[in-house]
């Protein structure tokens, strides 16, 4: 487990996890005097994603499995972040890695890609991270023993990452007063590793998933899980509850993140703090505690973030 690593063995890879819990200061002022907002700083890993977790942990499980071996090329498909991640741990590691990523992936995405050294196999966005897994599991089907094929819809080493690491810093952070977790659906690890952990620390800690509210969205890594393949990994049935959100509220968060808190952030994360403040709204007190996915730097050539200027 990434939990279980050795210290030491590679500077760069600790500086995995333990990323900053930070209060949300002031979106949250319509809040209710008892009820607090955090959100885990993601972009501190240094890959730049919460998917720096995730990918570091399986591909250390391909490692210890024997899966993973110096002459394969390591596949999967992704929608960028998680390719972002592979990339720089392959790079760290002497790894060759080969991505399946839908060309409506932001250009300053697939540029970083490159720049670590990735193949990328451009599929149609029209079909969007389900045409990226079809064209994966393609590659991985003609020539099985070239490939490792960590398939991060379906590895639990993905969501284990969160049982390990993600949950435990947030139940250390905030001490244990930790009362709503909330997160979005892509892969779902995230969700999936951190509730079951949170669960376990206090059953009566809420759970609150949250996901596209059509197939066809701007909210770029999440699915709308009722059109999409759905990943292996995934229990519906953990969640207290699943929020839809709409994607121009979570474009406009996103902007009022950077110009009311000082956060550049993804638009997955705006969506997370639309979703964070619903479910804070509804509370007379609590500690609510969600997940910014990553910084608004791969996104700045979308056109969003021009509307509301002068």
């Amino acid at each position: 487990m990434i939990g279980e690593r050795e210290h030491g063995e590679h500077n760069l890879l600790d500086r995995v996890g333990n990323t900053p819990l930070l209060r949300l200061q002031r979106v949250t002022r319509d809040l209710a005097p008892g009820v607090s907002v955090y959100a885990k700083a993601e972009w501190f890993n240094p890959g730049g994603s919460v998917k720096d977790r995730p990918a570091l942990n399986m591909i250390l499980e391909g490692e210890r499995s024997g899966r993973l071996t110096p002459d394969k090329i390591l596949l999967d498909a992704t929608s960028g972040n998680t390719g972002i991640a592979y990339a720089m741990v392959g790079a760290a590691r002497g790894y060759r890695v080969r991505l399946a990523l839908p060309a409506s992936a932001s250009p300053e995405r697939k540029r970083i890609l490159k720049s670590y050294g990735a193949e990328l196999v451009i599929t149609s966005p029209q079909d969007g991270s389900d045409g990226a897994i079809r064209e994966a599991r393609r590659l991985f089907a003609e020539d099985p023993e070239r490939y490792f094929y960590p398939d991060q819809y379906n590895n639990p080493a993905n969501w284990q990452a969160h049982y390990y690491g993600t949950a435990v810093e947030i139940w250390e952070q905030t001490a244990g007063r930790v009362t709503h977790f909330v997160a979005g659906l892509g892969t779902s690890g995230t969700f999936m590793g951190t509730s079951r952990r949170l669960k376990e620390y206090n059953p009566r800690i809420q759970v609150i998933s949250f996901q596209p509210d059509s197939p066809f969205n701007g909210l770029e890594g999440l699915k709308h899980m009722a059109t999409a393949i759905v990943p292996g990994i995934y229990d519906p049935g953990l969640a207290d509850a699943d929020l839809e959100i709409e994607t121009e509220a979570a474009q406009e968060m996103t902007r009022r993140l950077a110009r009311e808190e000082g956060l550049l952030v993804g638009v997955s994360a705006g969506a997370a703090a639309v979703a964070a403040l619903q479910v804070a709204s509804q509370l007379e007190s609590g500690v609510v505690v969600t997940v910014f996915p990553d910084a608004g730097d791969k996104y700045l050539s979308e056109r969003f973030w021009d509307e509301g200027t002068a």
